[in-house]
């Protein structure tokens, strides 16, 4: 995710200079012309505004709070922005952080994947300082189609957590009532048009479906190779029931789903796009 959105500002005309563990990151982005660092240290050392975006909640804890982290090398006056998916109230622990070390600090997580990002379409879904979130964005602009002011600190995380378990569970009951259909005989495709202008209309049915054949340029359609991962929604999940607990909020379907993104994965499907749980529904 993080390299087609430095692209997009590399394309919009802003200085960018990177930093990924994985090489062929490094060097795509070399080549569209960012300035590529040794560090993530040496990447914000000289920023006016810092953007992250890490797998986890321990990987933005350790790049912002682990000795020699950000908030330690970093210029004060520099804006961070978290564009990772972590926890609500890791999100806020270490905004509290970068307050204590006088950094502004906004979390920013993103929805519209990996071709949202190529296309700069991104929904930004942002938490914190509405003031904080004018001064980045002309930034986000140039990354994104949406950009909403969710509340203080941690509320964009809040949103993106709420909206993946969501869609998390949408896709599951997408792929179930296809099936159902399937097993009586339907034409997928023509089950999907009519459903997708009745009640049950979804963006899953409607942008994304998970059968293959039904619906072009979508990864079930390409042996569910791209998109967004059956783990990386796994991880979403988990974030979301560890919200609930936290709150002692009742999420049972978001539990069902993640049990049996759970069971998708295990029978190692773990990389393939997370509508391809369509095939765990298998009747036939």
């Amino acid at each position: 995710m993080g390299l087609p959105m430095a692209i997009n500002l590399l394309k919009a005309g802003y200085t960018v200079t990177g930093f990924d563990l994985v090489q062929s990151q490094l060097d795509a982005f070399g080549v569209a012309g960012g300035n590529v660092a040794q560090s993530a240290v040496a990447a914000a050392k000289d920023a006016d505004i810092i953007i992250s975006m890490l797998p986890a909640s321990r990987h933005v804890q350790a790049l912002y709070l682990g000795e020699g982290g950000l908030l330690a090398a970093a210029n004060p006056q520099a804006l961070l922005v978290d564009c990772s998916t972590i926890s609500p109230k890791v999100a806020q622990e270490v905004a509290t952080a970068a307050k204590a070390h006088g950094f502004a600090m906004i979390d920013a997580p993103v929805s519209g994947g990996t071709a949202g990002a190529q296309a700069a379409t991104l929904t930004f879904m942002v938490g914190g300082a509405a003031v904080d979130l004018e001064r980045v964005r002309p930034l986000l602009e140039k990354m994104g189609k949406n950009i909403f002011h969710a509340g203080d600190s941690g509320a964009g995380q809040t949103v993106k957590v709420c909206n993946n378990m969501l869609l998390g569970i949408q896709m599951l009951g997408t792929s179930e009532a296809l099936r159902l259909g399937m097993a009586n005989g339907m034409d997928p495709k023509i089950l999907s048009d009519i459903m997708a202008k009745s009640s049950g209309r979804n963006w899953v049915l409607e942008v994304y479906n998970p059968c293959p054949n039904v619906m072009e340029n979508v990864p079930a359609s390409k042996h569910y190779v791209g998109g967004f991962g059956v783990d990386l929604m796994l991880k979403d999940l988990s974030l979301a029931i560890e919200n609930a607990h936290d709150l002692n909020a009742s999420t049972p379907l978001g539990e069902l789903a993640h049990h049996l993104y759970e069971v998708h994965s295990k029978a190692g499907n773990g990389g393939l796009d997370f509508s391809s749980v369509f095939n765990l529904q298998k009747t036939d």
